[in-house]
């Protein structure tokens, strides 16, 4: 029988270690307290639609930042977003009109993704702080453009929305990574599948669809991967080397040009590789038992693995670490005795794996001066957790964590953990896979230093 190595105490107290450090980052206060007027930052929010009122619903919870201005240019989009807001913000179809206000502190942007780089940058012209929706931007020249700005006004906080950098689950194990708990961490699977995804809609001019669109849009890479591409770069600590994928427009023929499932690889420069997928015909997840759907991670090591997915507003987070089975204790004289199958293998070498363990966050871990109730309660938690009955979840939406750790940093100059850079990053990843599918070769990271600069790109032979 395969034998499977069993967690120790040690493990469970590095663990919490983990859960500590990754709470730490941005505690969650018992009470939150109501903020003076003049301690609040004030801000506009620049594409009121679906991105933009989502948002706005989650801002209007947070208690650090208030909203005086929305923007849309689609008269229907800008009543929703001053509903949404709920402050009776003052409302522009220019966003410019909205810059040129002396009182904004800051402004975040949700428009397509065609439209971040001209908003970003005449912000951050006009002495505002941005945040602004993935992927940052849209084109090479994009990213050149913006990384010099961002160090031409460098007390300006530029935020990018990635929010699993702001998850506890996220948080945890990365540090569980970083402490070794995985060992050697090679391989991640990443997965956003939808069925049907994105649909069309009739008797709309293309900028309504503009998702499905290659003027306006990167495609099931830009938005739905990036956020899965930032989730590799971090676990490994690098960005990738090259990218090879392929993509195909098969299966959704309502005139969009986008593909409609796309497979990706992208290898880093310590071997490891994150392989991903996107399709629009499925939404199974083979994670977690297929108790959930469409999008999470698999997080494989030498040592151990993680299942995770970040939470929505209707299902928590969810995040299962595995020990790797140990090898078998197989003494020559039963090796001689196992019959050979397939090309020498034997159905015996296989084993047998091991049952996941839900990461624990800080809130469950002992702290050994807990209340008689307190203690309790956890050791309740911790007994249907062991039984599958209920599963850990996150004191907060990775959101609502997200959009206050952004007026943190406009209030304190603090450096985001999505900041510029990790955005330009992002956006990088997502040029470059979408001209590896186009053009059906490998592409290279270091191409995007020529590309947007007016010069032909050089290309690499794999």
């Amino acid at each position: 029988m395969a034998q499977t190595r069993n967690p120790t105490r040690r493990d469970f107290v590095r663990a919490a270690g983990a859960a500590a450090a990754a709470a730490s980052a941005f505690p969650a206060p018992a009470i939150q307290k109501v903020r003076a007027a003049n301690e609040q930052v004030l801000y506009g929010v620049i594409g009121t639609g679906g991105r933009g009122t989502y948002l706005l619903r989650h801002l209007r919870g947070i208690d650090s930042g208030r909203c005086v201005a929305v923007c849309d240019v689609y008269e229907p989009n800008l009543k929703n977003g001053v509903a949404a807001a709920g402050t009776n913000p003052a409302a522009y179809k220019d966003y410019r009109e909205l810059l040129a206000r002396k009182d904004i502190d800051a402004v975040l942007i949700a428009t397509p993704l065609y439209m971040h780089f001209l908003p970003t940058r005449d912000a951050l012209q006009a002495g505002k702080h941005v945040f602004c929706e993935k992927s940052l931007v849209f084109k090479p020249e994009e990213v050149h453009a913006l990384r010099a700005l961002a160090r031409q006004y460098p007390k300006q906080v530029l935020q990018v929305g990635l929010q699993r950098r702001y998850s506890q689950f996220y948080r945890t194990v990365k540090q569980m990574i970083d402490k070794g708990m995985l060992g050697n961490v090679t391989h991640i699977k990443a997965q956003w599948h939808r069925n049907p995804g994105w649909t069309m809609k009739p008797n709309q001019p293309r900028e309504r669809n503009w998702r499905l669109f290659r003027e306006f849009s990167g495609g099931l890479t830009a938005e739905l991967a990036s956020h899965q591409i930032d989730v590799a770069d971090w676990m490994f600590g690098a960005h990738p080397e090259y990218v090879v994928g392929v993509g195909g427009l098969e299966f959704r023929r309502d005139g969009r040009d986008v593909y409609d499932n796309i497979q990706l690889i992208f290898k880093y420069p310590k071997g490891q590789k994150l392989i991903y997928t996107a399709i629009s015909t499925n939404k199974h997840l083979p994670l977690f038992g297929g108790t959930r759907t469409e999008f999470g991670e698999c997080i494989m090591g030498t040592e151990g693995t993680v299942e995770i997915t970040v939470g929505t507003d209707e299902e928590p987070a969810i995040a299962l670490w595995y020990y790797e089975p140990a090898p078998r204790n197989v003494t020559p004289a039963r090796q001689a005795k196992e019959k050979p199958i397939i090309a020498g293998a034997t159905l015996a070498a296989t084993g047998r794996g091991a049952r996941g363990f839900p990461v624990l966050l800080e809130k469950d871990q002992f702290r050994g001066n807990e209340s008689f109730l307190e203690k309790e309660l956890k050791y309740a938690r911790r007994w249907l957790y062991s039984r599958g009955i209920m599963v850990p979840e996150e004191d907060r939406n990775p959101v609502d964590v997200m959009l206050e750790s952004f007026f943190e940093c406009v209030r304190t100059g603090a450096k985001p953990a999505a900041d510029v850079e990790v955005g330009l990053q992002d956006s990088t990843a997502v040029i470059l896979a979408n001209l590896a599918m186009d053009e059906g070769r490998r592409v290279y990271f270091s191409e995007i230093e020529q590309m947007g600069r007016g010069e032909e790109t050089p290309r690499r032979r794999a």
